[in-house]
């Protein structure tokens, strides 16, 4: 085949494949096939809010007032006379509070018994038998709460009137003629609202801090050494283990009684 004849069929073969497989117009000087078109993507979805958590109204916050810095006036801190008084808090307990009592029973002495509401509902019986022997009661608040005196003046008088409520329970007709409070935080409204309810407030002016649960002989000792005529002392028959002070009762009670006399609180 001659030469011009042969470009000719390749030239001819050329276009003929090219044809085939490149949809690019003419001219265009791109070079393999072209991009196939694709649908625009959907926009990304915004990221949706995280829900909010969902805002429960708190409660409405108890009032409180703030505790004085002076015990208030009114209170009933010494006996009136040279003997001294014991005062026995938290009771009763029924382990604790019948020892006591034995140990008071054999030194021929009596004594206040401060009780606590819901202690007078469970030992019916102690407090029977505290009235029974001679010995005085005293209102010591429902659960021993420390922050009592800073509640409203209602909740005051509900919970004194409550813990008087058990006493009676208990001992029909038996007379409450004390309050203590809890910890000796005393405000004003809780010395008016225990005289509405015919109660004196009765605080101390010597505490051993036998709840501290120091040694007896340490106990013994600081009652000792703070008592004075007329002292109002303060020990705990209830609320933990009281060996210590039932092992001090003897030995504190044979000093007071040979230096003031021991003598029921008026």
């Amino acid at each position: 085949m001659r030469p011009r004849a042969v470009l000719a069929s390749a030239l001819a073969l050329a276009l003929l494949l090219g044809g085939c497989g490149d949809t690019t117009p003419a001219g265009s000087g791109a070079a393999g096939p072209s991009p196939v078109a694709s649908a625009p993507l959907p926009p990304a979805p915004k990221p949706s809010a995280s829900p909010r958590p969902s805002r429960t109204t708190p409660p409405p916050r108890r009032p409180v007032r703030p505790l004085p810095t002076t015990l208030p006036a009114g209170l009933h801190r010494t006996t009136g006379a040279r003997a001294v008084a014991l005062t026995f808090d938290d009771g009763p307990d029924p382990v604790w509070t019948p020892k006591v009592l034995d140990r008071l029973r054999a030194a021929r002495v009596t004594a206040t018994f401060c009780v606590v509401g819901t202690q007078a509902r469970r030992h019916p019986d102690l407090i029977r038998r505290i009235v029974r022997e001679g010995h005085q009661l005293c209102n010591h608040s429902w659960r021993h709460d420390l922050d009592l005196a800073r509640r409203p003046v209602a909740e005051i008088r509900a919970d004194l009137a409550r813990t008087n409520a058990a006493i009676l329970a208990a001992v029909p007709g038996a007379k409450v003629p004390f309050y203590r409070q809890p910890g000796g935080r005393w405000t004003r409204e809780v010395v008016t609202v225990a005289k509405q309810l015919g109660m004196r407030s009765l605080h101390w002016n010597v505490d051993p801090q036998d709840w501290d649960k120091p040694t007896a002989p340490t106990i013994t000792k600081r009652v000792r050494a703070a008592a004075r005529p007329g002292s109002v002392v303060l020990l705990h028959d209830g609320g933990g283990n009281r060996a210590a002070t039932l092992a001090a009762c003897p030995h504190l009670i044979v000093d007071l009684k040979r230096r003031y006399g021991i003598t029921r609180l008026r």
